[in-house]
Formats: C-alpha cells, structure tokens, sequence
C-alpha cells in the first residue's frame, strides 16, 4: 500500500494534471480574447495591461503570470491563427482532390477576411509590426511558414495536373493568391456592404485560373 501510494505520488509529480493543464489554457484563452478586443477598440498602444486584465476579469498580475507583456500576447495571436491555417492546408492537401478541396475551403476564407473583428485585429497587428521590429518579426516568421505550407499545396495541385514549376513561379503564384484574400480584409473595413454570394464565384474562378495558369 505504501509502495503504491509512492508510486501515485511521483507519477503524479512526472505527469501535469490534465484539470491544471486545461485550466491554465482556459486562463491562457481569456486573455487572448480580452487582449483582441482591447486591440481592436484602442488599438495595440491605447490597450494597456490593466485594460485587458479588466476585461479579462483578473489582476494585472495574473496577465503577467501567462504573458511576459504585450508583444508576447501579440505572438500567441499570430501562433494561433498560424496553427489554424496549417491545419486547413494540411486538411487540404489530404484530399482525395486537393484543386477541388481548395476550391471549396475559399467560402470559408472569404468568410474571414469579411468579418470585422477579424479583419480589424489582424490589420491592427500588421500595423503594430510597421513601427515595432519585434512585432515585425514575429509577424514576418509566421507569414513565411504560411506561404512556404501553401506554396506546397499549390505544387501538389499543379504537379497533379502535369505542370512542372520552379520555386520562383510558385513563390509568385502564392503572392497573387494571398494578396487577394489579405485585400478583401481591408476592403470589408473600407466597405462593410460587401456581398459574399457575390464574391465567392469570382475568388473561386481566380482561383482556378491561377492553378491552371500555363506559361
């Protein structure tokens, strides 16, 4: 009975408590939230830390017991919508028909980049990372592993259809395809009247006609 009450002691000592873990990821998920809204609202500068413990419904110092500062929730945002884009891609490069599974996740995207708190909080980051090296770089590390996981998608879907590409052409191809969907972001802020119906068609033709593009 000792021997086992030993054994339970260290074992639990070796592995976390899964209740702890996951409270400290609930703990860790309202301030990101908290801390996207004070971005949105006051931007990255206005929002100070006893803002965001505010709305996050705890001391200033539990905020510093998770993030080192600002920039460090900032890099917790980026991880996380990083996390979320690989796993799209990787669902996508999965499929039985990666061009088709790419052509049906473009509702999905358009339906992001027209939501204005979304919107709103990534073109506040990106601003952020204008002035603040830091920030820059953080911003700049996840934009390279986003394009480097969908420039391999796309060589996955041209090589299916026989085109054999150079890095350059894809690295471009990759660019175009961005850029649209990074565009419609500030257009839903510039135009909040935007119809969904509408543009989902004309992105998924784009779409179709950059993977098909032959030299």
């Amino acid at each position: 009975m000792l021997l086992q009450t030993h054994y339970d002691h260290e074992n639990r000592q070796m592995c976390p408590e899964p209740v702890e873990h996951s409270r400290a990821e609930a703990r860790r998920a309202q301030i990101l939230d908290a801390a996207a809204d004070c971005f949105r609202q006051h931007g990255f500068h206005g929002a100070s830390i006893s803002q965001i413990s505010k709305a996050a419904g705890m001391s200033p110092g539990h905020i510093y017991h998770y993030f080192e500062n600002k920039e460090a929730i900032i890099s917790a945002i980026v991880a996380s919508d990083l996390e979320r884009f690989l796993t799209l891609t990787a669902e996508i490069r999965s499929a039985c028909n990666v061009r088709e599974a790419m052509l049906a996740r473009v509702a999905e995207g358009i339906d992001q980049c027209l939501d204005p708190l979304t919107a709103g909080l990534k073109l506040e980051i990106v601003a952020e990372a204008s002035r603040n090296p830091h920030v820059a770089e953080i911003v700049r590390a996840a934009d390279q592993v986003c394009r480097e996981s969908l420039m391999l998608t796309i060589r996955d879907v041209r090589g299916a259809a026989g085109h054999e590409d150079d890095d350059a052409k894809l690295a471009a191809m990759v660019e175009v395809l961005v850029t649209m969907f990074e565009g419609l972001q500030i257009r839903t802020i510039r135009n909040e009247n935007i119809d969904r119906n509408v543009v989902i068609p004309l992105f998924q033709n784009a779409l179709r006609n950059l993977l098909d593009n032959t030299p």
